[in-house]
């Protein structure tokens, strides 16, 4: 079973160096074998072919893990909890000198640390203004865009930074800063399987080494792995450490990507009593408040970056995806006016449904902060998770891997079976088509393959018997009681 996933991340890593952007001034580029394989339409589908086999191993592999560790009990679930901690090394290992994969945003974030180490703001500069290979990797997309992040990856870049120049060895630099988050989940989603009563050993499976977090939190080495490590340590440290431990978590959450800054309401709904009026939460969430904004700041500002990114804010939300809800209601309200003869500026319905969209959103966080219950470590968990559904489902932008903002609370909640099987299946989903991204720039006829590839893939992994017999074993055993403090 371990075995097998390792199998998987080496196949991922050796077609990730095929189909993934490498700087022109990478070493392996001056052998014969690679370029010549990444220069031919049957090498490049060759490498996609790999990779997806390799996704295909970790998929079976976590699968049968999380079925061995749902059927634990009593003091087994404590060796079921260390062999999910050891796979999860096991597997990721490959993945922490690949490249970045399925995205071009790791060659992105090591050209803004250089950017910060130079004395130039990433937050009014993009990576356009250097020169040489640290560039050679970045999306153009991104190259005149301002950083949209926190201030502390960017801290973290401009000290990496000024131990190399080499890019390949600063993504590797930002692959562990991400793994950081990795480990903070390691350490607080048992605990919060405890509060709410499920698995911690299978809770910890479906967030530590689902294929969803191997292929984007891992490979893809994105800073939203290190948000909602810090999310959920938020909350944990505010049952054993108090709300101002809690809420300066928050606040750091904030300082990698600004949506982090949410667990902030489940910190203050944890810290309340049972029954807390109106008055006492609105003093509670200022609290918080407070304490937050100071962590999100102070950073910024000590290591002279500023709050520049508030100015950046609106950068992602440039791209059109097909996974955001509102961009896709809007966009076919925009085409429906434009072959009615409207005479409707283009993009009119797209902006405006946006709007509406966190217009929605803003009014469940409010919603969840004056109503939800309070008092209760269970309910505290469940208030972050719906907050973090509805900005996913409301965002003006959705990537796969934004899906990890709401994996470890959900993990950790008692789902009905039909929301249980769901969740295990887009983890796998979401881990398996992550090739089917912007890695291909460009190559159709891959796309086209990799896309029959991937469907086949998952039609094997989730649509046979004895694979759905198996995921609803799983689901089911995500009932079976734990503990409550």
């Amino acid at each position: 079973m371990v075995t097998r996933g390792f199998l998987g991340g080496l196949l991922v890593l050796f077609g990730g160096l095929v189909i993934s952007t490498l700087p022109g001034s990478t070493a392996l580029l001056q052998t014969t074998s690679l370029p010549s394989l990444r220069g031919s339409e049957a090498g490049r589908m060759t490498g996609l072919a790999v990779v997806l086999v390799g996704l295909a191993l970790y998929a079976a592999a976590w699968l049968r893990l999380c079925r061995h560790v749902a059927r634990a009990e009593g003091a087994e679930r404590e060796d079921a909890l260390a062999l999910v901690r050891h796979a999860t090394i096991v597997w990721s290992a490959p993945l922490v000198i690949a490249p970045p994969l399925f995205s071009r945003d790791g060659w992105s974030y090591a050209a803004q640390g250089v950017l910060a180490n130079y004395g130039i703001s990433p937050y009014e500069h993009g990576p356009g203004v250097l020169t040489g290979p640290i560039v050679q990797g970045v999306d153009p997309r991104w190259m005149e865009t301002a950083a949209p992040y926190g201030p502390l990856p960017l801290m973290f870049g401009d000290a990496v930074s000024g131990l190399t120049g080499n890019p390949w060895v600063l993504v590797v630099g930002h692959r562990c800063f991400a793994l950081v988050g990795l480990a903070l989940l390691a350490w607080s989603v048992p605990r919060l399987a405890q509060w709410t009563g499920t698995n911690p050993a299978l809770a910890s499976a479906v967030v530590l080494c689902s294929p969803l977090m191997l292929a984007h939190g891992v490979g893809g080495l994105h800073n939203d792995l290190v948000m909602v490590g810090l999310m959920t340590s938020a909350l944990v440290l505010t049952v054993e450490r108090g709300w101002v431990w809690g809420a300066a978590l928050g606040g750091l959450a904030a300082a990698v990507k600004l949506p982090g800054g949410l667990v902030c309401v489940g910190v203050a709904l944890l810290a309340l009593p049972v029954g807390a009026s109106l008055a006492l939460r609105v003093r509670r969430l200022g609290g918080v408040a407070a304490v937050a904004i100071g962590a999100l700041v102070v950073p910024g500002v000590m290591a002279g970056l500023g709050v520049g990114w508030v100015h950046a804010l609106g950068v992602p939300g440039t791209v059109n995806g097909p996974l955001s809800m509102p961009t896709v209601a809007g966009g076919f309200l925009d085409l429906l006016a434009g072959g009615l003869g409207t005479g409707l500026d283009p993009g009119t319905f797209l902006e405006l449904v946006r709007r509406l969209a966190m217009l929605a959103a803003l009014v469940i966080t409010l919603r969840v902060a004056l109503r939800w219950p309070t008092g209760s470590r269970a309910h505290a968990v469940s208030a972050t998770a719906v907050l973090m559904g509805s900005v996913l489902l409301l965002s003006p932008v959705v990537h796969l891997w934004y899906f990890l903002w709401a994996l470890p609370f959900l993990a950790v909640l008692r789902l009905p079976r039909t929301g249980a099987v769901g969740l295990l299946a887009a983890a796998v989903i979401s881990g398996v088509v992550a090739p089917l991204d912007s890695s291909l720039h460009g190559a159709y006829v891959a796309i086209v393959v990799g896309s029959l590839l991937a469907t086949a893939l998952v039609l094997v992994l989730l649509a046979t018997r004895s694979a759905r017999e198996r995921i609803d074993r799983i689901a089911a055993a995500s009932w079976l009681p734990s503990a409550v403090p």
